[in-house]
């Protein structure tokens, strides 16, 4: 019987590191799915949080507050720009650098405008995705 079982075993083992040596390179092909996902799970935070930053500008905006108004809206510009790739992200940022350029020059009503833009534009779903 151990004559028989020889060969057998020959043939598992040879099996096992034939199988072993083909599915360890695949691995990190695998893995780089829960990668995508924690970015685009940072992006879409990214893209919340610059939506609450911009509503806090155009609030600080209709009071009249020019200061706060400019350090919500560049932190927003911030996050818009971490919060990766997409037309309506673009636009969103179009829109706060364009905030920060009028609430600079004191233009608190034109400021308001534009990051109302910004939020509405963040706002918006990915449909490149």
């Amino acid at each position: 019987m151990t004559r028989n079982t020889m060969p057998r075993a020959v043939a598992l083992a040879s099996m096992f590191v034939l199988v072993t040596a083909t599915v360890l390179p695949l691995q990190p092909v695998f893995g780089e799915g829960g990668a995508r996902r924690d970015v685009i799970r940072a992006e879409e935070q990214q893209r919340h949080e610059a939506i609450t930053l911009a509503t806090e500008a155009a609030d600080h905006g209709r009071q009249g507050h020019v200061s706060a108004l400019l350090t919500s809206a560049e932190a927003a510009l911030q996050s818009a720009l971490k919060a990766g790739e997409a037309p309506h992200v673009d636009a969103g940022i179009k829109e706060l650098k364009q905030a920060i350029e009028h609430g600079k020059a004191g233009h608190a009503d034109v400021v308001t405008k534009h990051a109302e833009q910004a939020v509405t534009h963040l706002s918006e779903k990915y449909r490149s995705r």
